[in-house]
């Protein structure tokens, strides 16, 4: 019950930002909501960072997002770079007080990539012409697929995925997941995207829906490899923030460069 009342209540205050919130609030949620799952992320990766050194490796981690405000890609990969230059530098500086240096410049350089990045393209895909229906589209696809994949597994899954990453996830669970997934897409298509084929959505359907099946499966190898259950405890019945995006880690992307290739309309 937990999980089902925390899934609605996420799933309308999300609806709220993406169609009556303006663009810099929407800007300013989604930077929060990184900083957060960064924070979950470093708080796996590198459990002996001391508290005082977090808040400026979730800082620098934020930079993609800042870039990302100018709604161009060039933007989002200046932010990348500095974050990726004062990784280098604050490591520099503070070399003597790191037990591991490498594993901070290497496990936080892949926090920026993972998270600072990815999440940077929700940002982007909200500036394009019918942004909101997009993200709508994507975040439909992405939380059919789950529930649905949940549901369906859970009743009649029998053959596993991948076993060594993820016992609980099967084959039957990740049909069900894009069956799920094809519907609500088709839902959004025919009340926001008219205007899309149906070979193009149903396209788009498949390949995000077998994205966010690695997404899942991705952030299931970081908890496996330091031995956690979940990112953290911020939505009960779900585990944490980073729990819950991490399927839309590799989507976002994927789909503003499908538009991209589309329309040619994204990128300077």
């Amino acid at each position: 019950m937990k999980r089902l009342i925390t899934g609605v209540m996420a799933s309308a205050a999300w609806l709220l930002l993406l169609f009556l919130g303006p663009f810099p609030l929407f800007w300013l949620v989604i930077t929060a909501l990184a900083g957060v799952a960064l924070s979950e992320y470093l708080t796996i990766v590198l459990p002996s960072l001391s508290k005082g050194a977090r808040p400026p490796f979730i800082l620098f981690g934020l930079l993609p997002l800042v870039g990302a405000y100018s709604g161009e890609a060039t933007g989002l990969l200046c932010g990348l770079t500095l974050a990726l230059v004062a990784l280098l530098l604050y490591t520099l500086f503070r070399y003597a007080s790191f037990a591991q240096p490498y594993d901070i410049i290497s496990r936080g350089g892949f926090g920026y990539l993972y998270l600072g990045l990815c999440t940077a393209y929700l940002v982007l895909l909200m500036a394009l012409p019918q942004g909101r229906a997009w993200l709508l589209l994507l975040t439909a696809i992405t939380a059919a697929s789950d529930t649905a994949a949940f549901y369906t597994g859970s009743k009649f899954g029998r053959h596993k995925v991948c076993p060594a990453i993820s016992p609980g996830k099967t084959w039957e669970g990740f049909a069900g997941g894009l069956v799920g997934s094809l519907g609500a897409a088709l839902l959004v298509r025919h009340f926001f995207l008219p205007e899309q084929g149906l070979v193009w959505i149903c396209f788009i359907v498949l390949l995000l829906g077998c994205l966010g099946a690695a997404g899942d499966l991705s952030e299931s190898v970081i908890k496996r490899a330091f031995g956690v259950k979940d990112s953290g405890s911020l939505l009960p019945g779900h585990g944490g923030l980073l729990d819950r995006i991490d399927s839309l880690l590799l989507t976002a992307p994927v789909l503003y460069y499908l538009l991209y290739l589309q329309t040619g309309l994204c990128l300077p």
